[in-house]
């Protein structure tokens, strides 16, 4: 099992990372509250990742930190939902959100991320409270804060943050939406602060 993976960042195109292990590259998915953590390319990280292995494929997901991975884990266990939706449900939202909608019941704001419906929303609070009942929840979920400085957006810009939205389960004309109002409240921005504002705008309050 792959546990731990650290070395250079290659490349980043949300889900997906290539990371430079030592000159091996690993081909990684993350969630976007990852990627808001990572470094520029040519910079060093460290991820905590995760080896899926199925009859035809094995995938590596990666995470800055070892609590998203622990949320993985327990996601992927939860009937019904597959590493791309478990990496869909914490691109969406911060861990500590997903563990207070289960907490409260709260499915309305999980039937937000793509993917989920009314009844997985429900599986997922069944199945997720007992599990989660140890979860250490803050006051108020912290919000990964990112600081980068704002750039002039550009259409790369606009494209590279629509095509993330819509590897991540949304619609295309649903992104293109979503993308278009986080444009409106920050006309400055690079593609990971578009995609960081459309999934706020998701997020449960």
């Amino acid at each position: 099992m792959i546990g731990l993976l650290r070395g250079k960042l290659l490349e980043k195109s949300p889900p997906d990372l290539l990371l430079d292990v030592n000159g091996v590259g690993y081909e990684v998915q993350a969630p976007m509250t990852t990627f808001y953590s990572l470094p520029g390319i040519g910079g060093e990280v460290t991820l905590y990742t995760h080896l899926s292995i199925s009859e035809n494929l094995h995938q590596l997901f990666g995470f800055i930190r070892v609590r998203d991975r622990s949320l993985f884990r327990t996601l992927i266990k939860v009937n019904g939902v597959g590493p791309k939706l478990a990496i869909s449900i914490l691109s969406g939202m911060e861990a500590d959100d997903i563990a207070r909608c289960v907490r409260d019941n709260n499915t309305v704001a999980l039937t937000k991320v793509p993917g989920i419906g009314k009844k997985t929303a429900e599986r997922l609070v069944v199945e997720l409270k007992d599990r989660l009942k140890n979860w250490d929840l803050p006051h108020a979920a912290l919000a990964s804060s990112g600081d980068t400085l704002p750039l002039a957006v550009t259409d790369d810009a606009y494209v590279e943050a629509e095509s993330a939205l819509i590897a991540l389960g949304y619609k295309p004309v649903d992104a293109s939406k979503m993308i278009a109002k986080a444009l409106h409240l920050q006309p400055e921005a690079t593609s990971e602060e578009l995609i960081r504002l459309a999934l706020k705008s998701m997020a449960p309050v």
